[in-house]
């Protein structure tokens, strides 16, 4: 039987927290290990985790020195996975919260939709919903120009060309020919990139019946327009990101496409300029920003 390794990545959150290792926890196809990854939290994380792993031998805590973002600690999350010898890795947040069948739905669709597309598909995502039953707006996965060929053929499953990282599983033979995601990336667009990057050879798949809950504030997609003072920062990493994968992942069309669209959110929004002029520089920044990938290593 497959081995599965749930990442949990998670920072200063830890009444969400437990509800998202309980969940995990309790899953009806059991994960192996859940990792969880803390991004050197300071509001007591700590305490609550080594709780955890004394109660369950299956949790496994990296606690890092300082914060990495989400792409650092889901690269590290990742790679621990692989190094455990997991033949999965299943990615959330701190705030998700899968239903009991939610991995069981995905191991199982994500077989089903490679018997079916007779090749290896490298990831498998799920529906993600708002606490409110709703569709979490800012889950919502790319899909394929033939996005209902597994639904032709009864599967309650579509092909995707990217998704965000709140409930995807990937196969161990996807992190040892693609790598992990850029923890250069810190936060934002680190999921798309990695999405499209792994998706170059075949797509990946969301299983509808595989279904969890994103606990966000607001259900509310990445929108320009709503630049304050107070989230500029995560704009920052976002318009930095998308930038340069634009330009050295795609070309310079998609690029100018790109800046195009801030500028419209921008002015659409009536974002200050102040605010307008530090976004614009963070894209010229990602002119020169171009990381590379990491590999994780197996120890066994």
């Amino acid at each position: 039987m497959s081995t599965v390794a749930a990442v949990v990545v998670t920072y200063n959150r830890k009444d969400k927290l437990t509800k998202v290792l309980d969940h995990v926890l309790g899953q009806s196809l059991r994960p192996s290990w859940v990792v969880v990854v803390d991004n050197a939290s300071t509001d007591g994380t700590a305490d609550i985790l080594a709780d955890y792993a004394k109660r369950d031998d299956r949790v496994v805590v990296v606690s890092l020195d300082t914060n990495t973002g989400g792409a650092g600690g889901f690269a590290t999350g990742m790679a621990r996975g692989y190094e455990l010898g997991a033949d999965f890795v299943w990615i959330m947040d701190d705030d998700c919260y899968p239903n009991t069948d939610a991995l069981e739905e995905l191991v199982n669709g994500h077989a089903k939709a490679e018997s079916t597309m007779g090749t290896q598909l490298p990831y498998a995502c799920s529906l993600v919903k708002y606490i409110d039953g709703s569709i979490c707006e800012m889950n919502n996965p790319g899909t394929t120009w033939d996005w209902g060929r597994l639904i032709s053929k009864g599967e309650q499953s579509v092909l995707i060309t990217h998704c965000s990282f709140v409930s995807v599983l990937f196969p161990r033979w996807t992190l040892t020919r693609h790598g992990l995601p850029l923890k250069e990336y810190f936060i934002w667009f680190d999921d798309q990139e990695y999405t499209l990057r792994i998706t170059k050879d075949a797509p990946g798949v969301q299983v509808l019946t595989s279904v969890v809950v994103h606990d966000m504030g607001v259900n509310r997609g990445v929108n320009f327009g709503d630049v304050t003072p107070a989230n500029i920062w995560k704009f920052e990493y976002g318009a930095r990101n998308e930038a340069s994968f634009r330009l050295h992942h795609e070309n310079a069309v998609a690029f100018a496409k790109f800046v195009l669209r801030l500028f419209q959110g921008l002015r659409g929004g009536g974002v200050a300029w102040p605010l307008r002029v530090r976004l614009f520089k963070k894209v010229i920044e990602g002119v020169k920003f171009n990381p590379k990938p990491d590999f994780p290593r197996s120890v066994l």
